[in-house]
């Protein structure tokens, strides 16, 4: 929590930027949707830009609060699109200043190149649907996760993966595939997590069935029906957005 409530914002006065990278308007309009309710703000509070589409903002750290990067379907973060320069930049720049952001799955990725580490493609590790999460030890003692229980249900939905942490990043978490689940820049409210923090159950089952064509490591409908039967719920990680919010930017409306 920052240190003078005086000079801190509410979380209703609050003003945050998402970066979304995709071509689809309906889950451009999903992810928002996904992150106006995990954050527990109006969806007013919350401002797009489509990193593919369009220019990023040139104030994005002066006329926001906090900055989320999302999700991509379509787009790897390990790729060289004409974009991708002045993104890695802005998330360099952020760290530089200590700027509040978190990056959600491909914006996990997309942290972690910037800042020096290594993402890869690999399809033998693809995750997707509910799966398991281990804290290791110091993501039990961090601001975030320190009141999670040590394992916890997730929603993924990745081919690519963090191979190699920044050499400032601490790491939080792990799963039996993914040995770079979640991290934090050294002392600073800058996180990443490979799995959706913006997702619960049935959100991630809206975004597996609008992304499935892109999951051909799912080889038949049956396999495909057993993972959305496994979807359940996240309740700790339903919680993350808003708790990032209200440790690093905001205290909660009174």
């Amino acid at each position: 929590m920052p240190a003078s409530m005086d000079k801190t914002p509410s979380l209703d006065n609050l003003k945050l930027l998402l970066i979304q990278a995709r071509t689809d308007p309906a889950i451009l309009d999903q992810e928002m949707q996904c992150f106006v309710e995990r954050c527990r703000v109006a969806p007013h509070q919350i401002a797009s830009v489509n990193v593919c589409m369009e220019p990023l903002p040139d104030d994005a750290f002066s006329a926001y609060d906090a900055i989320f990067i999302g999700g991509a379907g379509e787009f790897s973060a390990k790729n060289d699109y004409d974009w991708m320069p002045a993104l890695l930049a802005l998330v360099q720049t952020a760290d530089q200043r200590a700027f509040p952001l978190l990056g959600s799955c491909w914006g996990h990725q997309i942290i972690a190149r910037a800042l020096g580490g290594k993402v890869i493609y690999d399809k033998d590790l693809t995750e997707m649907g509910c799966h398991w999460i281990e804290l290791n030890t110091a993501g039990q003692q961090d601001t975030l996760f320190k009141n999670f229980p040590t394992r916890f249900k997730a929603n993924m939905g990745h081919h690519d993966r963090v191979s190699v942490l920044p050499q400032e990043a601490v790491n939080l978490a792990f799963s039996d595939t993914q040995s770079n689940q979640a991290f934090r820049i050294a002392d600073k409210p800058i996180y990443g997590t490979q799995f959706h923090s913006e997702l619960d159950a049935a959100r991630e089952k809206e975004r597996l069935y609008a992304y499935r064509d892109h999951y051909t490591e799912v080889e038949t409908e049956e396999a495909f029906q057993e993972i959305i039967a496994g979807l359940a719920k996240t309740t700790e990680v339903d919680e993350l957005l808003y708790k990032f919010l209200v440790s690093y930017v905001a205290h909660p409306t009174r």
